[in-house]
């Protein structure tokens, strides 16, 4: 047996707008320059990958991405630098949520 903990943002109306899928997504184009790629490997496709992002940068009032059209030299999307702050401190609070929640299983349940 265990406990599973997400960590899911939402909006006044309790619409999601991000949680693991989205921060997945957003390191897999910071890795790999480009979100058609990302979302390929994600088995999502482009359209999807592009609304979960549009969604998130709506609601949280900034952009994620630089995005270069393609041309003689390729085009790619880049994290901004807020949208690597936000994912930094995403990903801080999402691991001191599940210590906490592994700690408070381990309280109540008495086991590791």
């Amino acid at each position: 047996m265990k406990a599973l903990t997400r960590i899911i943002f939402v909006n006044e109306n309790n619409e999601k707008f991000f949680g693991e899928g989205p921060y997945r997504l957003l390191r897999g184009i910071e890795k790999n320059g480009s979100l058609r790629a990302t979302a390929m490997e994600m088995g999502m496709s482009y359209s999807k990958a592009l609304k979960l992002i549009d969604n998130a940068e709506k609601e949280l009032g900034f952009s994620f991405l630089t995005r270069v059209v393609g041309g003689k030299a390729g085009g790619g999307s880049y994290l901004t630098e807020e949208g690597k702050e936000w994912l930094n401190r995403y990903e801080a609070y999402r691991n001191a949520c599940l210590e906490e929640s592994r700690r408070l299983y381990e309280t109540f349940y008495g086991e590791k």
